[in-house]
């Protein structure tokens, strides 16, 4: 079986030196090209037809598009299963989801799962600069692209800096410009943070907000925000779905 191959590859397009493949990597290699050409949104043929197609089993088959649904390249849809879209590109910065997702020409929303008060424990306590049992805000929300579910945010706040967010707050819109606006009579504003990325499996509460199996790989970013006065701010745990949402950064000598 031929398998595409792009003589400027960095690293032989996953192809090992010995030149052999499995076969279902040989099937995905040539899945791709079809998938360029049917363009996004465009609708797959049925497993039985690909199977028929490239002279290999069902089974063969799916696990070649299992690796294509995992890299974000396919979805599923009511029609069957499409070509997904690119993916979007969050910055790792101090702006907001709202604002990363509207420079892609995408549509961004949130659903309110939860807005509670709780006592602090002690190691968040700790992180916001509070005594353990002060009284904090619990905010979680699914994230959105577009009505599509792409990511659960909840953030964590000290009931004293917004002690009205259950009435002020629209959990539809930017927290960040929210804060900024509150911040601005203080005269002071967001600084900097401190932010950890790791790869994580979704738990099953997660997966059923989010609408994904709890086998897809998610992006765990967590988040400790501080004011220009250097006093914290928000704890923020940001899970995206691996297949959805890549990030990027600037760096500089």
């Amino acid at each position: 079986m031929d398998i595409p191959y792009d003589s400027s590859a960095a690293v032989r397009d996953g192809i090992p030196e010995h030149g052999r493949v499995p076969k279902y990597y040989a099937v995905k290699a040539r899945l791709v090209p079809l998938l360029d050409e049917l363009g996004e949104g465009g609708l797959l043929p049925t497993e039985r037809d690909l199977a028929v197609r490239f002279g290999v089993s069902r089974e063969t088959l799916r696990q070649a598009l299992r690796e294509l649904h995992l890299e974000g390249r396919l979805r599923r849809s009511g029609r069957g299963t499409v070509v997904a879209g690119p993916k979007l590109e969050q910055p790792l910065s101090l702006a907001s989801y709202t604002e990363g997702v509207r420079r892609q020409g995408r549509e961004p929303g949130r659903t309110l799962i939860g807005l509670e008060r709780h006592p602090c424990p002690e190691g968040l306590a700790r992180e916001l600069g509070a005594e353990p049992g002060a009284s904090v805000w619990h905010m979680e929300r699914v994230l959105l692209a577009d009505d599509e579910r792409v990511g659960l945010e909840s953030t964590y706040i000290l009931v004293e800096r917004v002690p009205g967010l259950d009435r002020e707050f629209d959990p539809d819109s930017s927290f960040y410009a929210f804060l900024s606006e509150r911040l601005a009579p203080e005269g002071t504003a967001f600084g900097d943070a401190d932010e950890r990325l790791e790869t994580v499996l979704a738990t099953p509460r997660e997966a059923l907000l989010v609408g994904t199996p709890p086998a897809l790989p998610m992006l765990l970013i967590h988040r400790l925000s501080r004011d220009t006065e250097g006093r914290p701010l928000e704890r923020v745990r940001s899970l995206y779905r691996g297949d959805r949402f890549s990030f990027t950064t600037r760096l500089g000598s």
